[in-house]
């Protein structure tokens, strides 16, 4: 596992923000993410649960921290914030910096099985697995208590992570989430590059297509869409397919999906719905 060099630390809501870089070697290239501890955790009273933020189409690891709203929410609930970057940056992929919705700022938390994809791209096994394990050796944290969360392109993320990963997450929540990447354009287009053309791939990261089949242990969900996003009224996220899907599957999926009249896609809308984010992850991130 490769060392984390520290680039900033920031005193904030009696807890620190920090920034780390390291040598990722699954997306083979450097990655950044930052993370904020609660003054529990830094003075080393307890090992704090973890919760995981996934960040959108073009957005990097500083938007959450900078826009979210999360950080005095978390710090009294004593909870630590991992958010990483959304793709590899730099990998000297041809074309990765040519198309704001496929490759930097993209990489849409799947496994890249096609070229030039392939060796980079694999920003699923890199948050589930590297990070992660990275996270646990690195920090004061307990990582049997992980929860994950998202926006959007990272709301689609975290769905899945959970998804695809029985009893690991002790909850997953969605802010305006990508729910149906399998049959909209936002997921087409970057499934069919990353993935191939097989739709049996595409719905290995497709959160309503996990959800019909998901069997694990009751998974809590919690959804907020705003009414007035220009994505949702596009017909890009599919929310209420998503409603649908966990409706057929009661027993495993318990979903919670709220709309929320007049909001749109930004971070004002993030900013809105915040607290009850964290405070949902609170709940079932409790010892």
């Amino acid at each position: 596992m490769a060392a984390l060099e520290l680039v900033s630390s920031s005193r904030c809501f009696d807890g620190e923000v920090r920034k780390y870089r390291h040598a990722s070697a699954t997306t083979r290239c450097t990655m950044t993410f930052n993370v904020f501890l609660p003054e529990c955790a830094l003075a080393g009273r307890e090992k704090v649960p973890v919760l995981m933020y996934l960040s959108g189409l073009t957005c990097n690891e500083d938007n959450m921290i900078t826009k979210g709203g999360a950080l005095p929410y978390l710090s009294r609930q004593r909870i630590a914030l991992v958010a990483p970057d959304t793709s590899p940056r730099g990998a000297g992929v041809e074309g990765e910096d040519g198309d704001w919705e496929l490759g930097t700022g993209a990489g849409f938390y799947v496994d890249a099985t096609q070229e030039p994809w392939r060796a980079s791209y694999q920003m699923y096994s890199y948050v589930q697995c590297e990070l992660q394990k990275l996270v646990a050796d690195s920090f004061p944290v307990d990582p049997l208590r992980i929860s994950v969360f998202g926006h959007s392109m990272g709301g689609h993320g975290a769905l899945v992570l959970a998804l695809r990963n029985p009893g690991q997450y002790r909850s997953v929540s969605a802010l305006a989430p990508i729910c149906r990447p399998s049959k909209t354009s936002w997921g087409q287009k970057q499934f069919r590059a990353y993935l191939g053309p097989d739709p049996e791939a595409w719905a290995a990261y497709d959160a309503t297509e996990l959800a019909k089949r998901y069997s694990g242990p009751p998974l809590p969900v919690l959804v907020d869409q705003g009414s007035s996003d220009e994505f949702y009224i596009g017909k890009q996220l599919q929310p209420l397919e998503l409603v649908a899907a966990a409706e057929s599957n009661p027993r495993h999926v318990v979903l919670d999906m709220r709309m929320q009249p007049g909001y749109d896609h930004s971070y004002w809308f993030v900013q809105t719905v915040m607290e009850d984010h964290i405070l949902f992850h609170a709940k079932h991130l409790r010892p």
